[in-house]
């Protein structure tokens, strides 16, 4: 297989760019990358010179060219099945997609009043009650994947999947605005958190020159 291309936004920011990410570190494969600055006048037209949608991220194969975030980590579940990045369990199997599903379609709120960014903490972040009632839906979710498969290992479905994926920016949003969470939602936002191409995300964001003004100004405090 000809190495794939995975088109990116910064890493300091971009939340969709992070799941494809993964889904490539997770399964192993060997990928080279184009990091396009977001919000910049020239960003759509950059994207665009590899990708149709005018979008991020973008996978580049020899004969294709995959868009979206949950495409991306669906291509690399079926060309490395023995990642196991989805449960073997069909139950188990069934509901990680359903809340891999409800990530990529879902809470708004908490995704405009929490701009993912590893440069810094929100002071004082108080949530509304739409954001308020995201957090907490995520929350159940949370509960209930670990609570009924999430037993033999510390992810949500047991063994890190799509759908840990799929929330992993949730959990940068969650400590960077400082969101009080109950343990076992704290427990996987720090595993998470913790996992090695999690902290080599981190570091690389960190290490971007590249800046957006309106996301660091709000979110000013150190993080660490």
């Amino acid at each position: 297989m000809a190495t794939p291309t995975l088109i990116l936004g910064n890493k300091a920011y971009s939340s969709w760019s992070l799941r494809g990410w993964l889904a490539l570190t997770a399964v192993g494969c060997d990928f080279s990358e184009v990091v396009i600055p977001l919000r910049q006048s020239d960003t759509r037209a950059r994207i665009l010179e590899h990708s149709p949608t005018g979008k991020v991220p973008a996978l580049v194969l020899a004969d294709l060219v995959i868009s979206e975030s949950l495409a991306i980590c669906e291509w690399a579940a079926e060309t490395f099945p023995e990642a196991g990045l989805w449960p073997a369990d069909p139950k188990a199997r069934a509901m990680a997609r359903s809340a891999a599903s409800e990530m990529h379609a879902g809470f708004a709120a908490l995704r405009k009043a929490v701009p993912m960014t590893v440069l810094g903490r929100h002071p004082d972040f108080t949530p509304d009650a739409e954001v308020a009632a995201d957090i907490r839906r995520i929350s159940e979710l949370w509960q209930a994947s670990r609570e009924r498969f999430g037993s033999d290992g510390p992810w949500l479905f047991g063994s890190y999947s799509v759908a840990d994926i799929m929330f992993a920016p949730v959990a940068i949003r969650f400590a960077t605005a400082g969101i009080e969470l109950d343990p076992v939602s704290a427990a996987w936002r720090d595993t998470m958190l913790n996992r090695p191409d999690m902290q080599r995300w981190i570091r690389e964001g960190r290490a971007e020159t590249w800046r957006l003004p309106e996301i660091d100004t709000e979110f000013s405090a150190d993080w660490d």
